[in-house]
């Protein structure tokens, strides 16, 4: 087995392990934050969001907050669990150089 073999290509990109970062150590977190946070644009922010709703990594609540949308997300246990697999596998390989 390589040494990257346990590395998740969902995580390749430095967005998508931002975003599954902050979401590992928040409930909720809602869009406004996560693109400031991160220095993201709405369209790249949204082609990350996207991806990793696709994969059931992530997954978004709507609601209305006075009279304004608010959209926000959290991570899933399949999530959690491939996110943890991916840093564990991270770890590894930075351990045997």
């Amino acid at each position: 087995m390589s040494s990257i073999d346990g590395l998740n290509k969902a995580f390749d990109s430095r967005v998508r392990l931002g975003i599954m970062s902050m979401l590992m150590v928040n409930d909720w977190l809602d869009y406004k934050t996560i693109k400031a946070e991160l220095n993201l644009t709405d369209g790249n922010l949204a082609s990350h969001i996207a991806g990793l709703e696709k994969l059931e990594y992530i997954m978004v609540r709507k609601r209305f907050v006075g009279k304004k949308t608010n959209t926000s997300y959290r991570i899933t246990k399949p999530g959690k669990q491939a996110f943890k697999s991916h840093i564990n596998a991270l770890e590894n390989l930075i351990n045997k150089i």
